[in-house]
């Protein structure tokens, strides 16, 4: 089994398919119909399993947003997971209502459940397409803000007796969403306080105690009837961005948990779906996926980005890249676990909508970015790497600098870095040297700067206003 989640791994790196799919195909083989022929029908379980699995999963998205590139985004991506998901639930639950027949509370849940973009789906395949900060950013945020308010939703349309009115659940969606906020905020600032002033006995403890610390989030904010999700969300985020001891290993290992839950998470679920069972429900789950794909989401990007002047084109790969994933397929347990009529049927709708439409917009999204024209943003920019010397009290920085660079002609001493930052190795043509203050910089070369704590940030700024601007960028009002 080990070797064959291995494998996994391998192919949904290189092909571009979130591994989704390839996990809930483990999953499927094993259980009822497949190869073991493993009876497992505990809803209940999946969705405690998945619940924690999920933890992890926004957890590691978390420590590996970068604050600098999701600030911008903020706004954009609130919209989405607010405005865009009660736009989308409005109308995927009217079409699942009057295309497939579902009742209309059978037709909201279904609507709310497809409506969440998923974190593992979303990080997994962003990070390997080359897009602007700014469409990375507010995706990834997205992702993690907007399954709050969707399963809030879930919850509502899933419990027994009259649905609340609208106003009462918009109310409820935001005193979750301001408490969850609340407390994922003061619990990574104050965890990653407490790790910075606190010296535990042994460097292999900080990246548990930053886990440790994400999962309290969670606890806290589910406690205290806001939403944990969120909180846990934002607490990494926090951590991931504070000057923490030890930031390469906590990331490593948050980012090796986050690949075991997405597997027992992903062949768990596999495991609950009755292959022969979806066969009835594969072109009503077609036709709804349909609708959310082409209708639903497109609009729902449209009306949440209206006060933003976003471009076309990157409301066009923003609208295929609403990725859903194993999230939808939690969710939809939720019906199960609680009675509702028709929740096995929700349950294989939502099951064959997730595989279908990852399996045709996941490896499509590079290609569609391409059509499109949207690059990784100013081609300009210098692709810039920091590894941090951590006893040392400094950052050592690596930089590429592309062909249209205006860095190309400059001297190392023209640079003008702050002090306590210098170039310390210039690789060439696959050679390196280390350079004098007169040395010419070229198009193609990669440097190695060193830089100490305090003006690490600065050092970064005046680089790539010297790679946007040339020497001058000092007079001519950039850097």
């Amino acid at each position: 089994m080990l070797l064959i989640a291995v494998a996994a791994v391998r192919i949904s790196s290189r092909s571009g398919l979130p591994s989704l799919l390839l996990y809930l195909g483990i999953g499927v083989a094993i259980g009822q119909d497949g190869i073991f022929d493993v009876k497992f029908d505990n809803a209940e379980l999946t969705q405690v399993i998945g619940y924690a699995a999920l933890v992890v999963i926004l957890a590691e998205g978390g420590l590996g947003t970068k604050w600098q590139e999701i600030k911008p985004a903020l706004p954009t991506a609130v919209m989405l997971s607010t405005v865009g998901v009660a736009v989308s639930v409005g109308i995927t639950a009217a079409a699942a209502h009057y295309l497939i027949g579902l009742d209309w509370r059978q037709a909201l849940i279904v609507g709310a459940v497809v409506s969440s973009t998923d974190a593992a789906a979303v990080f997994s395949v962003l990070r390997k397409v080359p897009l602007p900060s700014r469409v990375t950013g507010v995706l990834e945020a997205e992702s993690g803000f907007n399954d709050a308010p969707v399963v809030i939703l879930v919850v509502a349309f899933s419990t027994a007796g009259p649905v609340d009115h609208w106003y009462v659940l918009v109310g409820t969606i935001a005193l979750e969403l301001a408490i969850g906020a609340s407390i994922g905020l003061a619990t990574g600032f104050i965890g990653a306080f407490a790790l910075r002033h606190v010296a535990l006995p042994a460097s292999g403890l900080y990246p548990i105690a930053v886990m440790a610390i994400a999962v309290a989030a969670y606890a806290a904010g589910a406690m205290a009837h806001g939403s944990g999700f969120l909180a846990v969300y934002l607490a990494s985020m926090v951590l991931g961005n504070s000057k923490l001891p030890h930031a390469p290993a906590n990331r490593g290992f948050a980012e090796g948990l986050g690949w075991l839950a997405q597997i027992g998470m992903f062949v768990l679920l596999g495991l609950l779906v009755t292959p022969h069972e979806l066969l009835d429900d594969f072109w009503p789950a077609v036709t709804v996926g349909l609708v959310l794909t082409v209708v639903a989401r497109p609009f729902s990007v449209l009306v949440s980005l209206l006060p933003f002047r976003t471009p076309v084109r990157e409301q066009i790969l923003m609208s295929w890249a609403g990725l859903r994933g194993a999230v939808p397929i939690i969710l939809a347990t939720i019906p199960m676990v609680a009675g509702v009529a028709g929740s096995d049927r929700i349950f294989n709708i939502v099951f064959v909508l997730v595989v279908v439409y990852t399996l045709v917009q996941g490896p499509t999204l590079p290609w569609l970015a391409k059509w499109l024209r949207i690059g990784p943003g100013d081609p300009s920019d210098l692709g810039i790497e920091s590894a941090p010397l951590e006893r040392l009290r400094g950052h050592l920085l690596s930089v590429a600098i592309p062909d249209e660079s205006k860095m190309h002609g400059v001297e190392v001493a023209e640079l003008r870095l702050p002090a306590g930052a210098a170039v310390t190795l210039v690789v060439r043509q696959e050679k390196s040297f280390v350079p004098l203050p007169s040395t010419v910089l070229r198009r193609g070369d990669e440097l190695l700067v060193v830089a100490t704590d305090p003006v690490r940030d600065a050092a970064e700024r005046r680089l790539r206003a010297v790679g946007q601007g040339g020497k001058l960028a000092g007079w001519l009002g950039k850097g």
